[in-house]
């Protein structure tokens, strides 16, 4: 289980995914500094939702870019 230190640092920043057909669309998850995604964080469904939009760079989505975190 992460710890909750660890959680915080991920929801710090995300790592966004843009589509290539469809401007101003995105998919982005949790990470920390560096693009990493702590997996054990995510639902089933976001998890799943990742491993597509990681399997889809180039077809779907453009490389991923880490920008600050929505810390609302």
């Amino acid at each position: 289980m992460p710890s909750l230190s660890t959680c915080a640092v991920a929801q710090a920043y995300q790592i966004r995914f843009q589509s290539l057909f469809h401007t101003g669309r995105a998919v982005s998850f949790p990470c920390d500094g560096q693009g990493r995604v702590l997996l054990e964080a995510l639902s089933e469904r976001a998890r799943q939702n990742y491993e597509r939009a990681c399997a889809g760079i180039g077809s779907e989505y453009t490389m991923p870019t880490v920008v600050p975190g929505d810390l609302h």
